[in-house]
């Protein structure tokens, strides 16, 4: 039986818990562009670019702990993108590989009208196999390729673009 998740929206105070989550990613290579951790400082200015209304943060809670969260970004910041946004998911490491990102992924796919979107998009190194697997089984279609783009680990890397478009 899949875990039972309930979402709510992000407040300042859980930043250092969202911080904890996305540094836990860093060292693996495999999931973000930063190569050290990030402080709770450092993104401040990310937290703020959120809203509940367009652009939510929102925490994964799993029996009463947080395991994860969810954002969605404005994509470049342009009026004529209002209705496309980035999406990000990040799970604790003792969750990841358990089905939970295909929870989430749908939760956010199906709140995403209702948020005014209707492109989603992720950022996803060709390496990370398993969130590309997870988004493509979303029906997500790769709409760009970067070719080693970033340096990771010594390592040039590439990054794809997937996309999906949200019927109302």
């Amino acid at each position: 039986m899949a875990a039972a998740l309930a979402y709510r929206n992000a407040i300042i105070s859980d930043l250092p818990k969202v911080v904890e989550i996305y540094n836990s990613s860093v060292a693996s290579g495999m999931v973000t562009a930063d190569t050290e951790p990030v402080t709770v400082q450092s993104r401040y200015a990310w937290f703020e670019a959120h809203n509940p209304e367009t652009r939510p943060l929102w925490l994964v809670i799993e029996d009463d702990e947080t395991v994860g969260w969810v954002s969605f970004q404005s994509f470049y910041d342009r009026p004529a993108y209002n209705a496309t946004a980035e999406i990000n998911i990040y799970l604790c490491p003792e969750k990841q590989n358990s089905g939970l990102g295909k929870q989430i992924l749908q939760y956010a796919i199906n709140m995403a009208p209702q948020l005014g979107i209707k492109t989603l998009i992720g950022y996803i190194f060709a390496h990370n196999e398993p969130t590309l697997r997870l988004f493509r089984s979303f029906w997500f279609e790769d709409w760009g390729t970067l070719p080693n783009i970033a340096m990771i680990e010594g390592e040039e890397r590439t990054l794809k673009i997937l996309g999906k478009r949200i019927l109302p």
